[in-house]
């Protein structure tokens, strides 16, 4: 039996029903269908008042609200792999936008020269190797790039050149036309795109962030692009966020802005809705769950 919480859409209460469970209240439930992305505490209290919850859904791909709430007594899963294929091709669409030069034409008020460069043959580099990374490099294909993928466990991925270890991450860098972020947010990764890793790159390349604004050092990124030491920045999320209608980023010709909008809701709930409901019947059917988090990664 599974409940969900707090109060719910009606498509989500559908995807658990189709998925052969009943709805029940709290006290009587064994796993959660989790729908608040930021409430944490309200989780905490709902879980500590009904011991018997033994796997708890939680909505998104990145759970950082709620990694301090994390324990080992119950199975925990998230939608993790869900938005792979909207959010690789929003990374897409950006990249494109920022190497043809896309935003300051976008700006212009007149006729001017021709700028830009081709992603056909260009060196990517990917930070993560998870869900959104595998279906970017399959979109990148026709474009014939050469990839190289930065994650935390270096395996061989189809269709990507090389994969170097987080630690080794600034190697991939001194020969990138673009930068892509598509990893979870952790201790580890929260600013690993600085100062320091700007200066390593070509004055043409591009970065991309589908990921979280945290990665990257929002002040010194702001200083590359005035002084133009990379090509530009096309930002899905950043760090604050949302952005200050006064804030710098806002006024560079250099920057292409979209409000964390890789992933709309329109575009979530088929895809959740369908997480929930395969989940919902592995559970019942007694088979391994999908998205399942790691409690000691945080992801």
């Amino acid at each position: 039996m599974l409940a969900t919480a707090p109060a719910t859409a009606g498509w989500i209460d559908a995807a658990v029903e189709r998925g052969g469970a009943t709805l029940v209240s709290p006290d009587r439930a064994t796993a959660v269908v989790w729908t608040h992305a930021d409430d944490p505490e309200g989780l905490r209290v709902l879980l500590e008042d009904h011991p018997g919850i033994e796997w708890v859904q939680l909505p998104w791909a990145g759970i950082e609200p709620y990694v301090p709430i994390l324990d080992r007594e119950r199975v925990w899963t998230c939608a993790k792999g869900v938005y792979a294929d909207p959010v690789a091709e929003h990374a897409l669409a950006l990249l494109l936008a920022g190497l043809r030069h896309v935003p300051a034409y976008a700006r212009a008020r007149t006729w001017t020269e021709g700028v830009g460069r081709n992603l056909l043959g260009a060196e990517v580099v990917i930070y993560g190797g998870g869900g959104i990374a595998e279906v970017l490099v399959g979109l990148l294909a026709p474009f014939r790039c050469r990839i190289t993928v930065v994650r935390r466990h270096p395996v061989e991925m189809p269709g990507v050149a090389r994969v170097v270890a987080a630690e080794d991450h600034h190697d991939a860098l001194p020969a990138a036309d673009a930068v892509v972020l598509a990893l979870p947010l952790v201790s580890e990764t929260e600013g690993i795109i600085g100062a320091a890793e700007l200066d390593l790159l070509p004055n043409h390349a591009w970065i991309v962030n589908v990921a979280r604004g945290r990665h990257v050092r929002t002040d010194d990124l702001v200083a590359a692009l005035r002084a133009g030491t990379i090509g530009g920045a096309a930002l899905d999320v950043t760090d604050p966020e949302p952005l200050p209608d006064d804030h710098p980023l806002w006024g560079l010709p250099n920057v292409l802005i979209t409000p964390h909008t890789g992933n709309t809701k329109a575009m979530a709930r088929p895809l959740l809705g369908a997480r929930i409901e395969e989940n919902v019947r592995r559970y019942a059917a007694g088979e391994p769950l999908i998205g399942l988090v790691d409690v000691d990664l945080g992801y």
